[in-house]
């Protein structure tokens, strides 16, 4: 059996957009980890598949716990469940491996003896700062030398180990103050993480995986065995002639009608390999909305499902105008479609929208 692009993105979207969970806990382990470097993303993300979830709700799902933040799978803050850290944590320890030797390059230690005594120093809160000096006696103490060549490279080391999680300092949880780490203890396995990627996000390529998790092709084909022997996968050949996996459960394809107002980063586009995401965009409005020289995002635009443009509430203030872009020969969202997911922006960010373009792009 052959599968369109369409079939794809209607199973995807049965996953992305379920029905409401009880609480934002539920809901993020049903559309899977959402990707967080831009601290108001998993408010916008809940916020465009669950409308009425508030800024209250998803902070106090941060501030008792049962949601987390930290920097995971390809070393990119992601917010999980804190069920699901683990198995990112299981990911990230193999998929960046690589880095953490090629810059620290040691010679009398390991990486991961380096892991286990970040661990233990973050088993109370500790700033980005304090993370930093003690990696820096770290190197001094078992290698003799601390010739981290670059600020920037040093404070990715002390705080980018996947078993730590951030809250903020100072601000909130949707703002980009200042962070704080703790390590969050927990055991996982990395076909606990591809089952996680295929429940949230399937049905998906071997490349696919790979792209989300960071982890090479043949760790990703060795998962892939190993969640067949436990699960069982159906599988289909896809419309670029690659395989695509998928779990045994999983829903019916569904249609997404209307507007939404989707994250920077957003799922659809960070869960797949790039010559994947197709099944839910153009190729030319995809590179539209990512900007390779700087790694920004445009927060996407989607109309019945498919991503057809991109949007802006610029500012801080609380009150703020937005702007609606479509990409020319695309459907273009009708006004009154925007009542619902600016009502839903409103209440996830706490801000008020006073004024609405809607703008095409050539």
């Amino acid at each position: 059996m052959r599968s369109s692009w369409e079939d794809l993105g209607g199973l995807a979207l049965a996953r992305q957009f379920p029905p409401a969970g009880p609480d934002v806990a539920a809901r993020i382990d049903r559309i899977g980890p959402v990707q967080s470097q831009t601290a108001r993303s998993p408010f916008l993300a809940l916020a465009a598949r669950f409308p009425g979830t508030t800024r209250d709700e998803v902070t106090a799902a941060y501030e008792d716990g049962t949601i987390v933040r930290g920097s995971t799978i390809r070393g990119t803050v992601h917010t999980s469940t804190s069920g699901s850290f683990s198995h990112l944590g299981a990911v990230t320890a193999v998929g960046q491996r690589t880095l953490w030797d090629r810059l620290l390059r040691l010679e009398q230690s390991r990486v991961d003896d380096l892991w286990l005594a970040t661990e233990a120093f973050a088993s109370t809160w500790r700033t980005t700062d304090e993370l930093q000096e003690h990696l820096h006696r770290w190197l001094i103490e078992h290698e003799g030398r601390d010739d981290i060549t670059t600020q920037q490279v040093g404070r990715y080391l002390a705080f980018g180990h996947g078993g730590l999680v951030r809250r903020p300092v100072n601000g909130d949880w949707a703002g980009q103050g200042a962070p704080e780490y703790i390590h969050l203890p927990g055991t996982g396995a990395i076909e606990d993480a591809v089952e996680l990627h295929l429940r949230s996000h399937g049905p998906a390529s071997r490349h696919d995986v790979a792209w989300w998790s960071g982890l090479g092709l043949r760790v990703v084909d060795a998962a892939l065995v190993a969640l067949e022997a436990r699960v069982g996968l159906v599988s289909t050949e896809g419309p670029d002639g690659r395989t695509y996996v998928d779990l045994p459960d999983a829903p019916e394809p569904r249609t997404v009608e209307g507007v939404r107002l989707l994250p920077e980063f957003d799922a659809l586009m960070c869960a797949y390999d790039p010559a994947g995401r197709v099944r839910f965009a153009e190729a030319p409005h995809l590179a539209r909305l990512w900007t390779g020289a700087n790694g920004l995002v445009l927060p996407p635009l989607l109309v019945d499902g498919r991503i057809t443009g991109y949007w802006r509430a610029a500012g801080t203030a609380r009150r703020r105008p937005l702007e609606v872009v479509w990409f020319a020969r695309t459907r273009r969202p009708r006004k009154g479609e925007l009542d619902e997911p600016v009502a839903a922006l409103e209440a996830v960010l706490d801000i008020s929208v006073t004024d609405l373009t809607i703008t095409r792009e050539a």
